[in-house]
């Protein structure tokens, strides 16, 4: 069976270009528009290449003067931390080629922060010998805040032990302040 014969899309230009924006070259201010998007996509992918990972979604590029670049961040305190590193990511624009001297920042806080993930907990429960560890450890121990956590963990994975007494309670402890009784 023979295949049929391609398909042509509206998106072809004459040219034979199939560029989905190619239709933008055709008007001189459509083409200085795309010129300039191009030039902001570029530069923001050279910032994001100078900059943390957790930081690399909450700033667009808003405007290129003559060796000064305006960005807009997402939060005063992301503006705080670009102001730190900024001497770097300057320098790394400048040697990827770019001609910027300054770099302004301008907080716009309906930007969004993109979603970090966070990191998967490492615990595992405590066994038989753990718990005899920390019950050797509460014998041991001398009355103080130490001593009445360890009596509060085991408590907390004992609970259908007897309850296990603490080594202190917050009275005889040296560094807790004595609680006046009411009368």
């Amino acid at each position: 069976m023979a295949s049929p014969p391609p398909r042509k899309t509206r998106s072809a230009s004459p040219s034979g270009s199939a560029h989905l924006i190619g239709w933008l070259g055709h008007d001189s201010q459509a083409a200085s528009v795309l010129a300039t998007a191009q030039a902001h996509l570029k530069l923001r992918a050279a910032i994001r290449e100078a900059i943390p990972p957790a930081m690399r979604g909450a700033f667009e590029v808003i405007k290129l003067e003559p060796h000064c670049l305006t960005l807009m961040v997402s939060s005063a305190a992301f503006a705080a931390k670009f102001r730190q590193i900024a001497p770097r990511v300057t320098a790394h624009l400048q040697s990827a080629g770019w001609n910027v001297n300054e770099i302004k920042l301008r907080v716009q806080g309906g930007l969004g922060l993109p979603e970090i993930k966070k990191p998967e907990k490492e615990a595992r429960a405590l066994d038989q010998k753990d718990l005899q560890a920390f019950e050797e450890l509460n014998k041991n121990l001398r009355p103080g805040p130490l001593a009445d956590a360890v009596a509060r963990l085991l408590a907390h994975h004992q609970p259908n032990q007897p309850e296990v007494k603490p080594a202190s309670t917050l009275v005889e402890t040296p560094q807790a302040p004595l609680i006046p009784k009411s009368k």
